[in-house]
């Protein structure tokens, strides 16, 4: 059964609009290949408007008091977890993300709401001892002012509350450029702020398909302070090239190639449920995914079969329907890649265990669960981030070993490790070149925590204290003449 969502307009300045070129394009279920909605295509014209909106209604914003921010913030997770059916449904529409997974989304997004909105009341200055009695030191944060956000594809939701979440708190503005292949999520979002009273202006959300024309326009206009972007690392050194100009802050959060290392200490059943849930939430199209897969020796055959089974027991298919836990991948270019990457590691050696070929009994844009053992570093999914549900396992020797392959790597977003070592799991914690350790344990992301990587993987934090320290500035005070 075909399922439709209809025309979606763009929200422009608080307003609800068809975009100036009447334009519009289609929204593809990535699981069966049928329309679901159309969006209009915004051009430069349309972004601009947004800005100018933006710029209106930042006074007024950055001066309001915490509290009515916070309670904006909090109306809007309560109605989020309120209609996490029709969210999550819309996002499997788009996405492709089995439904428990776009639930469980859905409510990670409206976490980040949540704790943005109980941290805006605690945007805290400080008086420092000054070097005269005549003079008083203060320290005040105000908000950057204008933001823009541009968000990803595999994270529809989440991604836009985790930029959106401390940018209202903090009492900024920001205009969000979501992926022209998942923007009604978005526009959802923004149904949901407006319900919620957020003033005009505040939040614009710019749908179209020429994402480096829109950005453009974000990217030269001076008004705009901070640019957050999640994607690849290709497009984020585009951006911060193009944030010099205007000197914008910049948040970037880019890809990673996380190394997924098991000891022979490790309980390996609990580290093979911890695989499956780090490797194959979002069908392995995730930025923290675990990509390389090194165990120890003494138990890398049994651990090799122990997840090579529980990976052929996921069900593939439409994520409407029950009992799947494998969607499809957003477009056909990514089942070419995984594709290619396992061909190439068979090609040059690898064993394939299970899977290893597109899901022939499915229309849309399937791949089946796949292993490969005896992998070594000369194959592509060593090196290139597979973004794929594609576990590469390659044996190691010892804890030095380990280490050394780990960090060789240009990126250093999410690592993960197995073992029951007290000493080994500071040492580790401590040598792995990684923005986000996760320590017997697949899933560390959660909103209070900050998340980010080092190297290729990008700048600045989200989530947490931290994310919310990005959209404010620090001004310095110098009183004098108090004993006068």
């Amino acid at each position: 059964m075909t399922v439709t969502l209809g025309d979606y307009p763009l929200f422009i300045g608080g307003n609800w609009s068809s975009g100036i070129s009447d334009k519009r394009f289609d929204i593809v279920n990535p699981a069966t290949e049928e329309v679901v909605a159309t969006v209009p295509n915004a051009v430069p014209e349309d972004m601009h408007m947004a800005i100018e909106a933006a710029v209106i209604a930042q006074s007024e914003w950055g001066n309001s008091v915490a509290s009515y921010r916070s309670q904006i913030l909090a109306r809007a997770a309560h109605l989020m977890r309120e209609r996490v059916e029709k969210l999550a449904e819309v996002m499997t529409l788009e996405e492709g993300k089995p439904l428990a997974d776009a639930r469980g989304e859905v409510l990670y997004a409206a976490s980040f709401l949540e704790w943005f909105g109980e941290e805006a009341k605690r945007i805290y200055g400080d008086m420092i001892p000054a070097n005269t009695p005549e003079k008083r030191i203060v320290v005040i944060k105000r908000p950057v002012g204008v933001t823009a956000a541009i968000t990803p594809w595999n994270f529809p939701a989440a991604m836009i509350t985790r930029k959106v979440g401390p940018a209202l708190a903090a009492g900024c503005t920001m205009i969000i450029k979501p992926s022209e292949l998942t923007p009604l999520s978005a526009l959802e979002i923004a149904k949901i702020f407006e319900e919620a009273g957020l003033p005009k202006g505040v939040l614009s959300v710019v749908v179209g398909n020429d994402a480096s024309a829109l950005a453009k326009v974000v990217m030269d206009d001076m008004r705009v302070r901070k640019i957050s972007f999640t994607g690849s690392t290709e497009v984020g050194k585009i951006l911060m090239r193009q944030a010099a100009d205007t000197m914008k802050r910049v948040s970037l959060e880019l890809g990673g190639h996380a190394p997924f290392i098991v000891f022979d200490d490790a309980n390996i059943d609990d580290a093979v449920e911890q695989a499956i849930i780090c490797k194959m939430r979002g069908m392995g199209e995730t930025c923290v995914s675990a990509n390389r897969f090194y165990v120890q020796q003494g138990i890398v055959e049994a651990f090799t079969d122990k997840l090579a089974t529980r990976m052929g027991q996921m069900r593939v298919g439409n994520g409407l329907d029950a009992g799947i836990s494998v969607g499809p991948l957003i477009e056909p270019a990514a089942v070419d890649k995984v594709d290619r990457h396992v061909q190439d590691a068979v090609d040059q050696g690898a064993t394939l265990i299970s899977g290893g070929k597109r899901h022939s009994e499915q229309r849309g844009y399937f791949y089946e669960p796949t292993v490969l053992a005896n992998v070594t570093e000369s194959m592509l999914v060593m090196n290139e981030e597979t973004f794929g549900p594609v576990a590469a396992i390659t044996p190691f020797t010892d804890e030095d070993e380990v280490i050394e392959r780990a960090n060789h790597s240009p990126f250093g977003l999410a690592a993960y490790y197995f073992t029951r070592d007290i000493g080994r799991v500071f040492r580790l914690a401590e040598r792995l070149e990684y923005g986000i350790i996760g320590v017997n344990d697949g899933m560390p992301s959660t909103a209070q925590a900050p998340f980010g990587g080092v190297k290729l993987s990008g700048i600045g934090r989200e989530g947490s204290k931290y994310g919310l320290e990005e959209y404010l500035d620090i001004k310095y005070i110098s009183l004098g003449g108090i004993l006068k």
